[in-house]
Order: C-alpha cells, then structure tokens, then sequence
C-alpha cells in the first residue's frame, strides 16, 4: 500500500503543477475545476480522506498530509473505479490505445455551472466519451450535487456503492432493500451502458444487485425498461433535467401507466400531457405501423414485468431518447458521424393535435382540417363557439344503453385515452362485440392485437377522449350508437373475405334462394318453440354457408344483381331486423357492399330454420 499512496502523492504534485501552469497561462475556464484522479486501491483512497494518519512511517505521514491538503484545497479528487477492461487505474497500470480509442463512454465525476445561481456543482454521471458532444445520459446524486471540490465513490462495508463528500457527508448511495450477502462484489460500467453492482464471481450472469438502468435520470437508452417491475413493486420512469445545467428532476415526466389496456403517458407535473395511445402488437396507436430502419421496439405484459424498451437494428448506431424539459418534448436522436453531431430523428408531442384532450369527448382532432377539431360523425358540438371546442360533443340521437344499440366502425384513429378500459388476449372480434353491447357502459372496442387477421379484445367505458385521425396509420374503433344509426354501423366484411368463405359462392355451399312474395321466413335458432318471427323483404336473393377464418360457420345473402331495390332499401332491412332483439332470432354479423354485390352475413343456424319444423 504505501508504493502506491506514494504513487498517489506524485501524481498528485504533477497535477498541481498542470493546474498552475494551466492558470498562468489563462487557458482554463475561471473558476478552476479539481482535477480528478482514477484509483483501483480503495484502502488508499480512504487513507487519503482520513483526518489522521495512524501509520508509523514518517515519509508516509508527510505524503499523507500533502495528499489531504490538496484535497482541501480542490486541486485533485480521487474517484475509484475497479480494474476491469478498460478501467485500469491509470497511475500504475497504463491504459492500452486500443481500448482507449474503442471505449464509446464514460463515468466520472463532473462538474456543472448552473448559470442562474452562478454555482458549480459537481455530479457523478455517465456520458458518451467518444463523439465531440459532451452528452450525459444518467446521473446519480442528481438530488444532491456535491458543492465543493472533494468527491468520492465507493463500495461500503455492507456492499452498497455510496458518494461522499468532505464537507457534506453521503451524498448518494445505490440504497439496496438489505445488505449484500455475497461478497467480495464490483461495481462495474457495461458495454451496454449500465452501471451495475454483482458478485465479482457471477461472471457475465445478470444476477444483479443494482443497476443504473432501474433508476434513469432523463434519458432512454436501447436495451432499457421503462415500465414495472411487478414482483417488487418498482418502477422505471424517465424525468427531465431542470433546465440544461441543472440535472436535478424536473416536472416532465414519461412513464407507462397501469390501467386496462396500457400507454405511455407524458406528464408536465400533475397534468396529463401527452399520451402515445395503447400498444397494439406493433406499436403504439398513435406511431407510424411502418417499418423503422433504426430501432424495433417491443412491448412487455405479463405477472411479472410491464414495459417498452427498444433495440436498435445496427450496433454501431448511437441513439438515445430524452425528455427535454425546455420545449416540452420527447425527442429521439441518431448521432450522425459524417456532421459529428446529434440528429432529432422523431418527437413528440408533433403537432396541435397531440395536445391530449384537445377537442374533449367525442370530438376527432385533424391536422389538415380547420377547424383542427371536428366532432365524429354521428355526434355534434356541445357549443357552437370555436374557442369551446375542448367541450367536446353530443349525441345526435340518444342511445338505448341496451342491446337495441349497435355500433359504427371509424377507420385510421388514434385510440381513446384508456384510462378506463378493459383488455382480454383471448377473445375475438364478434365475441368483444357481444360483451360491449351486454355491458350499458361499454362505448366502444376494437381488437387489442392488429397482427394478422386481428385478435383480442379492448373496450372502453364512459365518454371517449383524445381521439385524433391518422390517414393510413390509424386504427378501427367501433363505438356505440343509437339503433336509428345502424344504418352506418353495421361491421363491414371484405369482399375477398366472403368469397374465401364460401369457396367463391359454390354450388356445395349454396342454402337456398327467394324472390318476391309475400313472406322471406328468416332463419331462427332452435332454442325454444315459443316464439315465431317473419320478415318481410322485396329482394330476390340466394343464400350460401360460409366459413371465417375464425372458425365461425356464416350464413351469406347475396342480394341479386336484378333486383330493383338499391341500397337505400337494404339499409331499411338492416334497420328493421336490428329492431327484433330477441334470443331466437339469428344474428345480423355484418355486410358487404362492394362494388354491384350487396352482402348481408349472419350467423349460421345448423338446425335450419323454425319454420322447416312447424309447417
């Protein structure tokens, strides 16, 4: 040890003499930061900051007192760091070039000059060492600077890495919940970015004790989780800086709120600021579906976790996500090596229409509409005055809250705010229609997951808000309305979908066909004899079994060509059967209206009709 507290001492003298020789000659920023020195021998360290020297040996005690004086006087400071890779201690070991030259970041501690108070402040960080931007992205004592020129990192007796001052005491420390039972453990800076805390022994186990990544400071870096650790009860959110030399927290927060069907939500303090809209099994509902060169995100559920994190496609790539407290933004940005500087690749809030709430309940923010908000259809403004508009909409025309309502399907939107909604993996499309019509509450619901055909359920109770239209990038959402607007409600199934259904209308599919009488007995289930039911019609029709996807058997009428009844009057049929809601009578599921064919589905009836039974 005292090679190298005499070790410590001369490099000590030579940074005294730099700092002089820097001030002479007036080429350091006034005033004169400490000069930090690395060291891997944490006995010499809490030698160098003990009052007293208890030692025996007199040349040690002298080197000893030297040490501490400059210290006091804010000439050096020592940080430790553990001999590992690159983080050799550079006073006894040397640093190779390569690993120099390869290293993409950093930690130290750093000082900050906050420009309001005129303070400077010093803070252990972690920043990009090797681009020209001196570019923080996680700091430990961002509640408690440290104010003078002393500062020291270590590993306590108890296993937890803790920051500490001469003047001030501790600082900062990792606080873990109870003492490390395995020791001897390191404090180690990974590849990745994440400072961690692990048995010196766990080799590359991510069996970790703490690590940075649990607590960001106001960025996001790839491989991070923001969202839940549901086990433990933590949670990962992301907090701007004060202001740009003021790490402290500020009030522009951006986390994952638990609710049914989850999103991550921008507070600006207690207000809700700007939210991204629920997941979707690809991204967001209010992100591009698009493919993304740069990154892939994924989304978490389950017991144990809840959380977005990110990966990006190129290793070599930089890229990180801050929340910027200054312009109110969550910003991503690309380091781009050909301008040496950070490029904003996306934001968010983008335009008026990501301001959350904006046109209230019911109302549809467009972007390339004036005015922006809009009321959707079937709904008008509760005010005629413009500047009102964040009083949302009304209903044109009242709903039942039973199953006399239905719904009307709305294309390429920004799902409502799902603070109170209701989310199941298991259910399909029909089956989330059902349950939302049972349930009075219940305004609206689309499929949780878009991949492929669609599944899962989502539905949303009480008023719908924060609802915003997106061309091409956008959701379905079918909200409820009053059987009067069935007309424009009826779920709309794809031409190419029935076709596949019934094996292009084949012969072996075909039930019957109708023309014009005075009766079109329509197909009823079999559950009781109690009750019969007509409907009248004009159309001539054939009808055809069919088969979705799903699974789920169809009965198909396909409305002939000749007939001398239009749309208008299919529209009246479809309104008159919405009207007869009643257990034996067989399900309307949708339409097709595509080109000259006019489909209408329902739900198929293996027992035939009623009427094949009594007559």
């Amino acid at each position: 040890m005292e090679s190298e507290f005499i070790a410590l001492a001369a490099a000590g003298k030579e940074a005294e003499w730099l700092r002089n020789l820097l001030f002479d000659i007036m080429l350091w920023p006034q005033p004169m930061p400490s000069i930090s020195l690395y060291y891997d021998s944490e006995a010499t360290l809490s030698r160098a900051y003990n009052k007293v020297y208890n030692g025996k040996s007199r040349h040690i005690s002298l080197r000893h007192e030297y040490v501490k004086q400059l210290i006091a006087d804010g000439v050096i400071n020592i940080v430790y760091v553990k001999t590992n890779k690159n983080l050799a201690d550079p006073l006894t070991k040397g640093l190779s070039r390569d690993l120099v030259k390869d290293t993409s970041f950093g930690m130290g501690l750093k000082p900050l000059h906050n420009k309001v108070t005129n303070d400077e402040n010093r803070y252990v960080g972690i920043l990009y060492k090797s681009i020209l931007v001196k570019t923080v992205f996680w700091v430990a004592n961002r509640l408690k600077p440290i104010n003078d020129s002393s500062g020291l990192l270590t590993i306590n007796r108890t296993g937890n890495p803790v920051l500490t001052s001469l003047s001030m005491g501790i600082v900062w420390s990792a606080s873990l919940s109870e003492e490390v039972q395995q020791t001897p453990v390191i404090l180690q800076l990974l590849d990745s970015r994440n400072l961690i805390l692990k048995g010196e022994q766990d080799g590359d186990s991510e069996n970790y004790f703490w690590q940075s990544f649990d607590y960001p400071s106001d960025t996001l870096l790839p491989g991070m989780k923001l969202g839940w650790d549901l086990k433990t009860g933590l949670e990962r959110r992301v907090t701007s800086w004060k202001s740009l030399n003021d790490p402290s927290p500020g009030d522009l927060i951006w986390k994952i709120e638990r609710q049914g069907n989850h999103e991550l939500v921008m507070w600006k303090g207690s207000t809700k600021f700007y939210r991204t809209g629920p997941w979707n099994g690809v991204t967001f509902s209010a992100s591009s579906i698009k493919p993304n060169p740069i990154f892939n995100s994924s989304f978490v559920s389950n017991e144990d976790e809840l959380y977005y994190t990110y990966i990006l496609v190129d290793k070599v790539v930089f890229s990180r996500t801050l929340v910027n407290q200054t312009l109110s933004l969550c910003q991503r940005f690309v380091w781009s090596k050909a301008t040496q500087s950070w490029e904003l690749y996306t934001s968010v809030p983008r335009d008026q229409c990501d301001t959350y709430n904006l046109c209230g309940a019911y109302g549809i923010c467009s972007i390339s509409k004036s005015p922006v908000c809009q009321c959707l259809k079937g709904f008008k403004p509760k005010s005629e005055v413009y500047v009102e508009r964040s009083q949302g909409c009304v209903r044109t025309k009242p709903l039942n809250y039973s199953r006399r309502d239905g719904f009307v399907k709305f294309n390429d939107l920004k799902l409502p705010d799902s603070t109170s909604s209701w989310v199941s993996k298991s259910m399909n499309l029909n089956e989330c229609r059902e349950k939302c019509l049972d349930n009075s509450s219940c305004m609206a619901y689309t499929n949780s997951d878009i991949r492929g055909e669609g599944s899962g359920c989502a539905m949303w109770f009480g008023d719908l808000i924060d609802i915003r239209y997106f061309q091409d990038s956008g959701q379905d959402l079918y909200i409820r309305m009053s059987a009067s607007e069935l007309d424009l409600e009826l779920p709309l199934f794809e031409l190419a979908t029935i076709v596949s259904a019934t094996n292009n209308f084949s012969i072996n599919k075909k039930l019957g066909q109708g023309g014009f009488g005075p009766f079109y007995k329509v197909n009823l289930k079999l559950a009781s004899q109690k009750y019969l039911f007509y409907l009248v019609t004009k159309f001539t029709y054939m009808a055809w079994q069919g088969t979705l996807v799903d699974g789920q058997e169809i009965a198909v009428k396909r409305l002939s060509k000749i007939s001398e009844q239009g749309l208008k009057e299919l529209k009246n049929e479809v309104i008159l059967f919405s009207k007869l809601q009643h257990r034996n009578l067989v399900k309307l599921l949708g339409c097709c209206i595509q080109g000259e064919e006019k489909l209408l589905i329902y739900e198929f009836m293996p027992n035939k009709s009623l009427d094949s039974f009594i007559f």
